[in-house]
């Protein structure tokens, strides 16, 4: 491991109606603002995979991670072994670890497993989506956590509610219903500072190769 890690991204997305400020590598980058950990940031093309990027991530996508010898990918493991870097992101406690593990994967499975492709299916135009009832469900279910607590762990931030915000803060998931606990929920956590500054980081990132037609 090294005292400055290296996140991949892709070099370009579109800016209207795209994903910007929604690529996953702004996970990272907000984990590392959290933990203040030094990073630099790295690209692959978006339009053509090279083999050097199916090396690193065999299903071409964004983002990996590269900590002196250790190489990692998909999201949810890069932040995990940021986690472990530092306290602020993962209580150092057996107990407090072991929940937000469960959380931190509960964000992954049991939340974004559904959200991702009922939007997938809703901003396709799909005449029925089989999903909401599911998606529902476990809306439904968070909010009744987060009205019983500012927190998921430890009554303190950790890098389970990253997550969990991150895969929540998504514009239609948001306005799907009306939950007030998950609501608060969201806008707490990406106020903080270092979603602030990992998210303008991104956009900034994506807007110079906008400008100059990637």
């Amino acid at each position: 491991m090294t005292d400055k890690l290296e996140i991949w991204t892709l070099d370009w997305v579109p800016m209207t109606n795209g994903p910007a400020g929604f690529v996953r590598d702004l996970r990272l980058r907000w984990a590392c603002e959290e933990a203040g950990i030094n990073y630099d940031v790295s690209t692959v093309p978006l339009a053509e995979k090279t083999s050097e990027h199916f090396s690193r991530q065999p299903f071409g996508q964004v983002p990996f991670i590269k900590d002196g010898e250790i190489e990692i990918f998909e999201s949810g493991a890069c932040l995990l072994h940021i986690a472990r870097k530092n306290e602020n992101l993962m209580p150092g406690d057996p107990v407090g670890e072991a929940e937000t593990l469960q959380w931190t994967i509960a964000a992954l499975n049991s939340v974004e497993m559904v959200s991702v492709p009922w939007w997938f299916l809703e901003i396709t135009g799909a005449k029925e989506n089989g999903l909401t009832d599911w998606l529902e469900s476990r809306l439904s279910h968070i909010e009744g956590i987060l009205s019983e607590r500012e927190w998921l762990v430890s009554d303190r931030f950790t890098v389970a509610d990253l997550l969990m915000a991150d895969v929540l803060r998504v514009k239609k998931i948001r306005s799907f219903g009306d939950r007030p606990a998950s609501e608060a929920y969201i806008q707490r956590v990406t106020d903080r500072p270092a979603f602030q500054k990992a998210h303008t980081a991104q956009m900034a990132h994506f807007q110079a190769a906008d400008a100059t037609g990637n």
